[in-house]
């Protein structure tokens, strides 16, 4: 099976050396020195790494054959791509590779769909799920466990639990209960205005017992 791995960026400095956008959670095994990776559009490589090393923060690699600030902006936004066994798993038991993700279902704790993870962004600080709603629409919710509470491959799901604002839905829900709670309360006073002269309804039991 064949990943994206990193995405080649700017030029750094003049000896051939570029900036990377990492895309794997293994980029000391995926992106070591001597690995060769694939490349997209397919013309540009293989190329191999020479050398790597992190620099602000950020990752630099130099490929075999570039030796110049001109040959390495030529590489600029190249796709880097390693040969991944399928079968292979990650050492960690909450670890999982890109291609395990995508195109997971997303859904609330409460079984509400949500939508469906199209890619997953590698950030300095956090990865992102990126997930498309049934409109078309787009959400970027943060891999982190406080918020996604499940991976459950078997039923290819991802559980999350988002904080209010999130997603729209979530205020618009909140909203909506909001407005509910005033109506009963406006319902309520107005029943005990004529609580006097009228008598219990059924109708208004079964309401109760609803809420």
């Amino acid at each position: 099976m064949q990943l994206v791995v990193a995405r080649i960026g700017r030029a750094h400095g003049i000896k051939g050396e570029v900036t990377v956008e990492v895309r794997t959670d293994e980029p000391e095994l995926r992106l070591a020195p001597g690995a060769v990776l694939a490349t997209d559009p397919a013309s540009a490589g293989p190329l191999t790494i020479e050398t790597g090393r992190v620099h602000s923060g950020r990752l630099l690699l130099r490929f075999e054959g570039v030796r110049d600030r001109n040959a390495a902006e030529a590489l600029r936004n190249i796709l880097l791509i390693a040969d991944v066994d399928p079968d292979e798993q990650p050492e960690g038991d909450d670890e999982y590779y890109d291609h395990q993700l995508m195109d997971l279902d997303v859904v609330l704790t409460d079984g509400t769909e949500v939508g469906r993870i199209t890619e997953i962004s590698h950030l300095p600080s956090q990865d992102l799920f990126i997930v498309e709603r049934p409109d078309g629409t787009e959400l970027m919710i943060p891999f982190v466990e406080e918020i996604v509470t499940e991976i459950d491959l078997e039923e290819q799901r991802a559980v999350i639990d988002p904080p209010p604002g999130l997603i729209d839905d979530r205020a618009e829900i909140v909203s909506s209960r909001d407005d509910e709670a005033h109506r009963d309360d406006d319902a309520s006073e107005d029943g005990d205005a004529h609580q006097e002269g009228d008598a219990f309804k059924s109708g208004d039991a079964h309401r109760d017992d609803d809420a």
